[in-house]
């Protein structure tokens, strides 16, 4: 009880410190641009070769081909001479985007007979990541095979089976979320312990329980009103 009145008190001390973080962080925020996202998804498979007659282990070794070939995929998409691929698409359709690498990043997911390549392109421009997304399927499927014979893998195929999907937005992260809500809670907090300090700082006598809390006897009290 005691606590819930030093607080009501200097209810005042919270409620003047949220208020300032409050107007200091509205005026100093800076909303962050949008970024939009699209994605889409490849096969990626190495043909195993077939004997007539013959069982031999070429369908697990083109699986696990499959697997590493589509691994070192992902490292290719988020190279430097991938971004310049694109931008030589891009330059080709007349847009004037240039990407830097890292744009576009994939994952893999392991099917029976092959690999799916994921890939991921996030930018700034809806319009813009559209061009981007369709000059990142030309590469793959266009220049795949000098792709593949770097890798060791010439007779490998990448084909897409999920066309880029319509630029999305990104909604804000969680930090950006929580940035106000905590800043407010941490400045209630302090003032709520600055109130505290302040009391226990403060030897004015305001009431009796003042005056019981020093062991001083009370002898009659003036009412307010």
């Amino acid at each position: 009880k005691r606590y819930g009145y030093i607080i009501w008190r200097r209810a005042w001390i919270p409620v003047l410190l949220a208020v300032g973080v409050l107007a200091i962080t509205l005026l100093t925020r800076q909303t962050p641009p949008p970024t939009y996202t699209t994605t889409m998804r490849f096969t990626v498979g190495v043909k195993p070769q077939e004997i007539a007659g013959q069982y031999s282990y070429d369908s697990y070794y083109a699986w696990l081909s499959s697997e590493y070939l589509a691994d070192d995929l992902t490292a290719i998409v988020s190279s430097q001479a991938f971004a310049d691929d694109i931008n030589r698409r891009l330059a080709d359709r007349g847009s004037s985007v240039r990407i830097p690498p890292g744009i576009v990043s994939g994952v893999t997911v392991a099917e029976k007979q092959h690999r799916i390549l994921r890939l991921n392109v996030s930018w700034g421009n809806a319009q813009e990541l559209a061009d981007i997304s369709a000059a990142v399927v030309d590469v793959l499927q266009e220049d795949s095979p000098r792709y593949l014979a770097q890798l060791g893998t010439p007779g490998a195929l990448i084909q897409i089976i999920d066309q880029p999907s319509p630029p999305a937005e990104v909604p804000p992260s969680l930090t950006q979320r929580l940035e106000l809500p905590v800043r407010l809670g941490l400045a209630l907090a302090a003032g709520v312990a600055l109130a505290f300090l302040l009391e226990y700082l403060d030897d004015s006598v305001r009431d009796r329980s003042d005056l019981e809390a020093l062991g001083l006897p009370v002898l009659a009290e003036i009412p307010k009103k």
